[in-house]
């Protein structure tokens, strides 16, 4: 049995398995693995299989398993992004025999990173590389997932923590779509050497096996390395990495939360909410109200006189404002962010963060002709479990910002 493994339980002990993500395994006698599956609760996803409908529910082969499973054993991650990797890298390393969807079915996705001076990250089916069509020499391959959907969202998630290339050419001399947006490295531009960028393909290597501990302490000892060397804005970079790999947990548990009804204990909330006020493009100014728990704190607001003149585009506007609040490493970090407007808004707030690397949920809050909500966009979850919380603040934000745009507005009209 792997040491990482926390301890085997009796089916009969399942209300000892924790309420918090993993990976779970199924045993016989013999403590032969028979089935390796992913939870988001692992104490409720291990009590599902023992509902009296299972054969209904899951089909016979698991029924079967079920018959001859006698303990069940458990790996917790620290995220439900954590337990979708990891449950990929244990069933190819068991191949458990209740396993077989994963095993035979060639539509299932792989993650491969190619054998090339600076490496690709890339997906490919499972026909293609038994078909011999991977782009090349592969380097690492992991995988199969079958959910393609979270897979998708897996790569993003790492993407924002440790950049890669994929498609652009290395040294074309000017910089990917990617790299304009925070999410390749500057392998196209010439940005990062061989060396730098190898060391975050081992990060992300190391991430997909299972090792986020491994990475943190590695980035740890880099960044108190690079702050005894003066080398300050680089610590900070990797102050910013070691954040988001350490806030994956709260990313991925609140958007599961709604769906599993996963009770996750008393859990702090923040939410951060932005406006722009201004009359005609002049006296313009932006503000950043903070709800935590359903709470307005008031003592948390934030005002921006904003520093260039946008005369009305409340695009720029929010860009400067974002940008200047993450300048503030001793604000605390909100666990969602809510714009006010629809694509254009988010999709503002989407790059700031990707520039930061801050792995952070938004919502933008679209009004009618009547400046009133009418609709959230963004992740489906969270907005069925906070819809109160983010319209308060974002009714705070306007209302701050009518006010402190009234108080500037007075200051401006004064005689000089």
């Amino acid at each position: 049995m792997s040491k990482l493994w926390k301890k085997i339980l009796k089916k009969e002990k399942i209300a000892d398995l924790p309420d918090a993500p993993g990976v779970y395994f199924f045993l016989s006698p013999e403590k032969e693995i028979l089935y390796i599956g992913k939870a988001t609760s692992l104490r409720d996803r291990v009590r599902s299989y023992f509902s009296t409908d299972i054969q209904a529910t899951r089909g016979p082969k698991i029924s079967t398993m079920l018959t001859k499973a006698t303990h069940v054993a458990y790996q917790p991650t620290d995220s439900v992004l954590e337990a979708l990797l990891l449950e990929s890298e244990r069933i190819k390393e068991h191949a458990p025999i209740y396993n077989t969807d994963l095993k035979d079915n060639k539509s299932f996705n792989y993650v491969i990173i190619t054998d090339e001076e600076f490496p690709r990250v890339l997906t490919i089916r499972g026909r293609e590389l038994a078909e011999g069509k991977a782009p090349g020499k592969i380097l690492h391959l992991f995988g199969p997932f079958p959910n393609g959907l979270q897979l998708r969202m897996a790569l993003k998630i790492i993407r924002n923590i440790f950049p890669f290339r994929d498609v652009c050419t290395p040294g074309q001399g000017r910089p990917c779509f990617n790299r304009q947006i925070g999410l390749c490295p500057g392998v196209c531009a010439g940005e990062i050497t061989r060396r730098e960028y190898m060391a975050m393909i081992r990060n992300i290597a190391q991430f997909f096996e299972g090792k986020r501990a491994m990475v943190v302490k590695r980035l740890e000892r880099e960044m108190k390395a690079r702050a005894k060397l003066l080398e300050f804005e680089r610590a900070n970079e990797i102050k910013k990495t070691l954040f988001a790999l350490r806030h994956i947990e709260d990313v991925a548990l609140i958007s599961e939360q709604s769906t599993d009804n996963n009770k996750q204990g008393a859990k702090t909330i923040r939410i951060e909410a932005y406006d722009v006020a201004h009359l005609a493009g002049g006296s313009a100014v932006g503000v950043m109200t903070v709800v935590v728990n359903g709470v307005a704190e008031k003592n948390e607001y934030r005002k921006f006189r904003l520093r260039q003149e946008y005369t009305g585009n409340d695009l720029l506007a929010l860009e400067e404002i974002l940008r200047r609040r993450f300048t503030h490493p001793e604000w605390a970090l909100p666990d969602i962010l809510a714009v006010d407007g629809s694509f254009l808004q988010y999709g503002v707030a989407e790059r700031i963060l990707a520039e930061q690397k801050l792995i952070i949920p938004i919502v933008g809050i679209v009004k009618n002709d009547r400046h009133r909500p009418e609709r959230i966009i963004g992740d489906a979850g969270l907005i069925q479990r906070y819809t109160k919380e983010i319209l308060l603040a974002n009714a705070e934000a306007h209302r701050f910002a009518i006010t402190y745009h009234r108080k500037r507005r007075g200051k401006d009209f004064l005689p000089k």
